[in-house]
């Protein structure tokens, strides 16, 4: 796996599970790391967690609640005046959530936080990505989304994992449509398995994470994120969906052009960038 002395990572949802075990991995490699996350407490124990990877260097920490897009737009004012460059941007933030809920700015809660305040988070740090990277945490739920980028608001109810599925589902689409539209980024998503974490507490998949003899710890799941934010991009595939290290197809209906450009238009019209 490559170096990443010197350079600015950021990663969303870094405050425990694989976004922390992630920081904590870059951090070892030598990156000026920036964690983002929602909860001040789980925050701050993990800047002291990530601190003690970065020999000696100093852990910016920011919160956020990504089902506010004010938050996003106050966290780009801070991380804009700080950097002027971002080498890699980790996309990590999300989860399932329980019922139908609909946030604040008007979005289904899940779609909102798993996939537009990454993507406005993305966009409005379009400048300082340049020859930089953007990675996107998906899952193999994608195969049972059912996205329509007609329907950000969510009119149409699904269950959790429906659109949990959807809301993965707009990762990959985003990765591939990001390559496309920003030939100077290379942008990846990826699968991280099935991981002990706090992923899914609200619905009760933290739990039977813990129990399957399968599941993977938060260091084995970040494994692809890190080996993407520091190999050398002539070694990556721009817009590619991953899984420990190899590049995969995702499903069918998810590797579709077509669907991934009507949904980068939704987006920024629904992100007040269209």
């Amino acid at each position: 796996m490559g170096d990443l002395t010197g350079r600015t990572v950021v990663v969303t949802g870094a405050s425990s599970g694989i976004g922390l075990a992630a920081a904590i991995g870059m951090a070892r490699r030598g990156a000026n790391t920036v964690l983002v996350g929602r909860n001040p407490a789980r925050l701050e124990a993990a800047v002291s967690a990530v601190s003690g990877a970065a020999n000696g260097r100093p852990v910016p920490a920011y919160r956020s609640d990504f089902a506010k897009l004010e938050d996003v737009h106050v966290l780009v004012d801070h991380l804009r005046q700080r950097y002027q460059r971002i080498d890699v941007l980790a996309n990590n933030a999300g989860g399932m959530i329980r019922g139908h809920h609909v946030t604040a700015d008007g979005f289904e809660a899940t779609l909102q936080t798993n996939h537009l305040a990454a993507f406005l988070l993305s966009s409005l740090l379009r400048e300082q990505l340049r020859g930089g990277r953007i990675i996107s945490t998906a899952s193999g739920a994608h195969a049972m989304g059912v996205l329509d980028p007609a329907d950000l608001r969510g009119a149409r109810r699904r269950g959790a994992w429906r659109m949990y599925g959807s809301a993965k589902q707009a990762n990959i689409l985003f990765a591939a449509e990001a390559a496309r539209r920003w030939p100077d980024i290379m942008s990846a998503s990826y699968h991280p398995g099935f991981v002990r974490s706090r992923f899914g507490a609200s619905v009760g998949v933290h739990v039977a994470a813990k129990l399957a003899p399968f599941a993977r710890s938060p260091e084995k799941g970040a494994e692809t994120l890190v080996w993407l934010a520091a190999t050398p991009p002539s070694q990556l595939t721009s817009g590619g969906y991953y899984m420990d290290r190899r590049l995969i197809r995702p499903n069918r209906v998810t590797d579709d052009p077509a669907l991934a450009g009507r949904l980068w238009e939704a987006s920024l019209e629904a992100v007040g960038l269209g």
